[in-house]
């Protein structure tokens, strides 16, 4: 009776028996093409893409009406200085700080933001500002300060700490003290701070030891540092230094060394110096005078002789009196 059955199930084909619910699915698939293609949207779909076959190396590229990379970052740039022009916060080098120059900032059409930018210059006040205003509302200021000029080789004078202000004691050698030897030096800083005093053993036996004027006796030299060391450690803290000293080419003269000129401030030699303490001005002016004259200090008193110490200070506030003009007057030059 299967045998039967099955003969009549596949009596209307040519080929191999095939499931009815796979013809079911072929009939729907058939059925739903026809109606896209009665309603149009198959064939657009098809044509489109034998439109793009055909021109598939054909045209510009795909990717040939989006923005290029440059251009976005420029947009980018563009976007960040506009946003930086809104905050009024311009950078200026450090190179126009020290020739006391303002930068001038780009135009920004963006921004109604004003800036003023107040240049403080040390050495003209007449030539103490500069003003950029590219709006109408009141500015922002910003000030800047920057250290007059000063000779070539030499540190700035607003830098403290390259300056050093040096006193030097001598005790006499040889026949009858005649020769001038180092006995004590000393060393201090911009502010006034020992930064190197020391009692030194000099090369040759001591015949004079001028105690009324360097202050010093035999018992301070029993001890101390043999010359040629303490020569070593005065020269390296010296290096590099602007020194002061009154009458510092006999303080040289004892270390055997020689300071360069740039680097060199000889408060015996200013004329401006005695001009404001009413002296002549090619009058060689003493130490003690001039800090009499100006401080109306006494030093270099009493029978025990000179403190280097108290001379390297007073020297020192001697060069503050006309660091301004003296410094302004060796740039000129």
């Amino acid at each position: 009776m299967s045998d039967m059955m099955l003969n009549l199930d596949c009596s209307g084909s040519s080929g191999p028996c095939k499931d009815s619910s796979g013809s079911n699915k072929h009939k729907t698939f058939i059925d739903r093409r026809r109606l896209l293609e009665k309603k149009g949207y198959l064939n657009k779909k098809q044509n489109q893409h034998n439109h793009r076959q055909g021109n598939k190396h054909q045209g510009p590229p795909p990717w040939a009406n989006r923005p290029s990379q440059p251009n976005a970052a420029h947009n980018k740039s563009s976007a960040h200085t506009q946003n930086t022009h809104s905050k009024s916060s311009y950078h200026i080098p450090s190179s126009e700080h020290a020739r006391g120059v303002a930068s001038k900032p780009a135009s920004s059409t963006s921004s109604s933001t004003s800036l003023t930018i107040t240049v403080k210059n040390s050495t003209n006040p007449e030539q103490s500002t500069s003003t950029i205003t590219p709006g109408n509302q009141p500015p922002p200021t910003r000030t800047v300060s920057h250290c007059s000029p000063v000779p070539r080789g030499s540190a700035p004078f607003c830098n403290p700490l390259k300056y050093l202000a040096m006193d030097c004691e001598m005790v006499g050698t040889g026949p009858k003290g005649r020769n001038s030897e180092l006995a004590r030096c000393s060393i201090v800083s911009y502010n006034g701070d020992v930064v190197y005093d020391r009692y030194i053993k000099p090369t040759n036996v001591v015949t004079d030891y001028r105690t009324r004027w360097s202050g010093i006796s035999w018992h301070q030299l029993v001890k101390a540092m043999p010359f040629q060391h303490a020569r070593k450690e005065i020269l390296k803290i010296l290096a590099g230094k602007v020194v002061i000293g009154h009458a510092v080419h006999n303080d040289f003269k004892s270390l055997s060394y020689s300071h360069p000129a740039v680097l060199t401030r000889d408060t015996s030699r200013i004329p401006l110096l005695n001009q404001k303490a009413g002296f002549p001005e090619k009058d060689v002016a003493s130490l003690k005078r001039l800090t009499k004259a100006l401080f109306n200090r006494n030093i270099q008193t009493g029978k025990k002789g000179h403190s280097s110490v108290e001379d390297a200070k007073a020297t020192m506030e001697l060069y503050k009196v006309v660091e301004v003009e003296w410094e302004r007057t060796l740039a000129s030059k």
